[in-house]
């Protein structure tokens, strides 16, 4: 986008979109919220405020799932086949990429990601994602079982599972919201969605499109608000029939436990604490910037971030000098410039726990190779940050810190057993990557990773046809391809006398 475009641009989103105080989308109206509260929406690059939006309480949140039921249980949604609501959503992925230059530099503004990241990743994944999904609708069947008794004529039915309460997070807020309406929208469920309160306006800007290209009233309700109330409403909400929530661990622990009153089903998509495991035969101008860009990607927002760098200690040396070099070089800035590589932290506060687990690994012994510091006065950035003399016991190495900082240990043998282990002494199993040249090596280590993705050589990213989940403490189930589409459907056994 060149500069008169994006002045333009701006300009009018500043007497436009942001100058609203937006409201509620519940039953395909948009209402304001019970207690007329708002938040102050913040634009990470500068701390100041770009837009007001409505604050749901408890109220408004039984408003938005009773909309949701009505639409499921007796409205037009659920007459509609599966070819009838995949219209629906390829007309959503037409109108998102039609206005995908606008949705995505909200999108920069609201989070800070690079422009070519919002464009590309946000918006065209979203798109993407809309239609692979849309291709599920109708085509998730049950089965003709024969069973031990034969007098009887027995299959299965693959339904909707009801109403989904979707509780998305700040670090990718087009998409994660995406990945779970579209599965959900495709099983002919309906939808509540909560999105983090501190990137709320693509949600609501998906709300327009959803209303615009016609999809009826109730099958998907955007609520605005904080963790608590809304959030909290939501998850404990007797009609709620699903959770799908992508968050910290230690959220996800507590959404288990609300559930219980209604046992209703959970999926959860929580924290990394990721490894990158380079072996010495590496192709290493490509692991270097592989590594590099897989911590400071989106400021290291990012749970599948590679976080803890293992390195074989022949080539340790020249990887750590490598990454370094690329963090020294990085541009840090704001995404809406052209050549930033790198856009700010989400908030203060974020900023505040990044630079506190760097000086806790200063405390315990780390040696900051380069970064470690705010970058500039304004906005909330952090510089690219690689730290040595590291290991397992300190924070730095345990904890997500979901910022730009990443943890180099040299490996001291080829040991796969031993590596093995390495890598998985954490709570976490999100993902690992690999770099090596050794196919063998890389298939026979890759069984033994203790994460829900593992990388080859370089990683793909998210993609909508391919599982995406962890193990251990990294969550419950999966988003994606066949496995997150199941999540949407309950499976119900009929059998007849014959």
């Amino acid at each position: 986008m060149n500069a008169p475009v994006l002045t333009d641009r701006l300009k009018a989103l500043e007497t436009g979109f942001f100058a609203e105080t937006h409201k509620l989308f519940i039953d395909g109206k948009w209402i304001d919220s019970e207690s007329g509260q708002t938040i102050d929406v913040i634009n990470p690059a500068t701390g100041q405020v770009i837009a007001k939006v409505q604050a749901a309480n408890a109220a408004d949140i039984d408003k938005a799932v009773k909309a949701a039921r009505r639409a499921f249980e007796s409205g037009p949604w659920p007459a509609m086949n599966g070819t009838e609501r995949a219209k629906l959503m390829w007309r959503l992925a037409d109108a998102l990429e039609e206005e995908g230059d606008e949705i995505g530099l909200v999108e920069t503004l609201n989070n800070g990601m690079p422009m070519m990241m919002a464009r590309m990743g946000a918006v065209g994944g979203s798109a993407n994602n809309l239609r692979y999904n849309a291709g599920w609708a109708g085509k998730i069947n049950g089965e003709t079982i024969v069973g031990h008794n034969l007098s009887r004529h027995t299959y299965t039915l693959k339904q909707p599972v009801g109403v989904v309460g979707a509780i998305t997070p700040w670090n990718f807020p087009l998409p994660m919201a995406i990945a779970k309406i579209a599965p959900a929208m495709a099983a002919g469920c309906t939808v509540v969605l909560k999105p983090a309160e501190l990137t709320p306006l693509t949600a609501i800007r998906l709300g327009k499109l959803i209303e615009r290209v016609g999809i009826p009233p109730g099958v998907v309700n955007i609520v605005t608000g904080y963790g608590d109330p809304a959030g909290k409403a939501l998850v404990e909400h007797p009609d709620v029939d699903r959770i799908s929530f992508t968050g910290s661990t230690a959220t996800g622990k507590w959404i288990v436990q609300a559930s219980a009153g209604n046992l209703k089903r959970v999926s959860l998509e929580l924290g990394g604490k990721s490894p990158v495991l380079i072996f010495p035969d590496a192709d290493l101008e490509k692991a270097i910037p592989g590594a590099a860009m897989g911590i400071f990607g989106n400021a290291g927002q990012v749970c599948v971030a590679g976080s803890r760098l293992y390195v074989h200690k022949d080539v340790f040396d020249k990887v750590v000098d490598g990454v370094t070099g690329m963090a020294k070089a990085l541009r840090v800035g704001p995404g809406i410039e052209a050549e930033t590589q790198m856009g700010p932290l989400i908030s203060q506060r974020q900023l505040d726990r990044v630079t506190s687990y760097v000086q806790s690994g200063r405390e315990q012994g780390a040696e900051v190779v380069v970064g470690g510091e705010r970058s500039g006065n304004q906005g909330y950035f952090m510089q690219p940050t690689v730290l040595a003399e590291t290991n397992r016991d300190m924070r730095v190495v345990q904890e997500e810190i979901f910022g730009p900082v990443v943890c180099a240990m040299p490996i001291n043998d080829e040991d796969i057993e031993q590596i093995a282990r390495t890598a998985n002494d954490t709570t976490y199993g999100l993902a690992a990557y690999i770099w090596t040249r050794d196919m063998s090596v890389a298939h026979k280590l890759a069984r033994k990773l203790q994460a829900g993705t593992v990388s080859v050589n370089g990683s793909a990213g998210i993609d909508a046809a391919v599982p995406f989940g962890g193990y251990k403490q990294s969550g419950w189930g999966r988003e994606n391809g066949h496995e997150g589409a199941e999540h949407f459907y309950e499976t119900k056994t009929v059998s007849v006398a014959l």
